[in-house]
């Protein structure tokens, strides 16, 4: 492509609505322009990357005995209802009305339109197992999109659908879908972690993330500095060490006027933020109360915190308590406790508190807190026990004893075991060779095509631009023609040969500066360029420049054409 002819709008300054550098990156590039709120267009230079990521993607699917095919947009109410997840979904989900009074929503995935797909063909163990893919575009009415397409309402994605037999079946199709993503993303050039993560919306009893590594990464990841173990935070665990002490003095009151913060509290009473108990009052959807107690220095993760409730007790769809009901309880904003306390409550505590060691609480009463209070002797009534908090750097493996690190990453990817989760609500069964039915064991995998490009650019930038891998980059070869005459005609000649040799190749003909061209192509990101100018041509000489190290050589122009089908053999990312 000839840029003279090619419409790739750079920009100079950073965009006032870029949030994040790839989303400044992604403008400044000419890759995509935006709409709306979470709304982007994908311009040629975009839609080639875009492009070159869905056939990395459908190699690997294909190869892995996936099957593509591409559902509908737009899906009716019905198959939601079924599902249960019409009302679970909540607002993200874009419905409408059509014409008839007839309700749909956009697809923001399609676990529902699969399995009725399944339901309707699958009548034999015979027929499996089966896996089903498509790339297609999905909506998610994000509260607040941010950063690009990282975060965007509508975004494309790769989601594919195994069907199986058993879940013995089940997990090798799992499993299969895991080591393709493994390929995927190592053939983008991409470093990355996969990680286990927390199910969500989605369901099902397994699932992990595929994180690129970033400093810019929205997910925290923990990690082992010495075994595989590597979760989200979501689904963290680790080992703390808990204080030895115990205490046979009584509790007793302390008065802490002024008080409201673990860190003063700590500094008044000259002692360790681990030393005091942190206590939360939340409600559950069917306002069931509950108290949740940490140990000072840590901090509670609400997503765990509903994983265990939801196991131990069916309660879901936590929120912190409003400021009129802890006056109806006659409860104070802060020196809460879990102390006689006055309400019907489920009581959940965080496992790194030790029962036997006095801790500091709130009295439940504005001003005043309670001294030596020790759980196994001062607690009355039933508890949940699990890990409720954030997980930190330093703790320890619960696999190894090693330290865990934490660390940044972009989620990209996530794969599932939905069990029969949906075959189940929605009756896909199959018979099996005795001739009873049984339900279908399914698993459900996804990759954020845009968000995989945005992830890319987070990991391959400097203060130039773009340092795109080969692989996803939009073309493999720039040649920058810095002059009119011959340099234009020898630079036509070697266009003309790369095109020739299979090369993706760029060749900026237009007619402005030396500056311009070579701060454009390095903006833009193009792996490897060849800079022909009348300086160069004089000596026989043009230059060669690798993008992401800057590294230049200077290759005669009569062993250039073989330089370059040298350099194709071995494309470095």
């Amino acid at each position: 492509m000839k840029c003279s002819q090619a419409h790739i709008p750079t920009l100079r300054d950073i965009p006032q609505e870029a949030e994040s550098l790839s989303h400044q990156l992604m403008l400044r590039a000419g890759l995509i322009r935006r709409l709306a709120s979470g709304i982007y267009s994908y311009l040629p230079l975009g839609k080639r990357s875009l492009r070159k990521l869905e056939n990395i993607i459908r190699e690997e699917m294909d190869l892995a005995g996936a099957q593509e095919v591409l559902l509908p947009f737009v899906q009716p109410r019905e198959l939601w209802e079924e599902s249960g997840r019409w009302q679970v979904y909540g607002k993200e989900l874009g419905r409408f009305i059509d014409r008839h009074e007839n309700e749909f929503c956009l697809q923001p995935t399609s676990e529902e339109v699969i399995t009725d797909l399944a339901r309707r063909d699958l009548k034999s163990y015979r027929q499996l197992p089966l896996n089903l893919y498509q790339i297609q575009t999905k909506f998610r009415d994000e509260i607040r999109p941010r950063f690009g397409v990282m975060r965007s309402r509508e975004f494309l994605m790769k989601d594919a659908y195994s069907f199986d037999v058993s879940s013995e079946s089940a997990f090798t199709s799992y499993e299969k879908m895991r080591e393709a993503y493994r390929r995927i993303f190592n053939r983008t050039g991409l470093s990355f972690r996969a990680v286990e993560a927390d199910s969500g919306a989605i369901g099902g009893s397994r699932s992990e993330e595929f994180m690129v590594l970033a400093d810019t990464g929205e997910s925290e990841i923990i990690s082992c500095s010495n075994c595989e173990y590597a979760a989200n935070q979501e689904k963290a665990i680790s080992k703390v060490s808990q204080p030895e002490p115990s205490s046979s003095e009584p509790i007793s009151e302390l008065p802490t006027p002024g008080l409201r913060s673990i860190e003063d509290l700590a500094k008044k009473l000259e002692c360790e933020a681990s030393d005091l108990m942190k206590t939360m009052i939340l409600v559950g959807a069917s306002s069931e109360v509950v108290v949740v107690v940490l140990r000072g220095d840590h901090e509670l993760n609400l997503i765990k915190l509903e994983s265990l409730l939801k196991k131990e007790k069916g309660v879901s769809c936590l929120r912190l308590a409003r400021d009129d009901e802890m006056k109806l309880w006659n409860l104070p904003k802060g020196s809460l406790g879990p102390y006689r306390f006055p309400v019907k409550h489920l009581l959940v505590v965080d496992e790194a508190l030790s029962p036997k060691a006095p801790y500091v609480i709130g009295a439940n009463r504005d001003d005043f807190h309670l001294r030596n209070f020790v759980m196994s002797r001062d607690l009355t009534g039933s508890l949940i026990q699990g890990l409720i908090r954030d997980v930190r750097e330093g703790e320890s493996c619960v696999h190894c004893g090693s330290p865990l690190r934490s660390s940044r990453g972009i989620e990209v990817g996530h794969v599932f075991y939905l069990g029969t989760k949906y075959s189940e609500a929605m009756s896909l069964k199959i018979t099996h060779e005795n001739g009873s039915e049984r339900y279908v064991e399914m698993g459900c995998y996804g990759i954020g095509v845009g968000r995989t490009l945005a992830a890319c650019i987070e990991q391959n930038h400097d203060q130039w631009g773009i340092s795109w891998p080969v692989a996803l980059a939009p073309y493999a070869l720039a040649i920058i023609s810095l002059g009119t005459g011959e340099v234009l005609n020898f630079s036509e000649k070697l266009y003309r040969y790369a095109q020739n040799l299979g090369v993706e190749v760029l060749w900026d003909d237009r007619d402005l500066s030396p500056g311009v061209k070579l701060k454009d192509m390095d903006l833009i990101g193009i792996p490897y360029q060849l800079i022909v100018g009348d300086r160069g041509l004089k000596n026989s000489q043009v230059e060669w420049k690798r993008r992401k190290t800057q590294e230049k050589t200077f290759v005669g122009i009569d062993a250039i054409e073989d330089w370059i089908a040298n350099e194709k053999k071995n494309w470095r990312a």
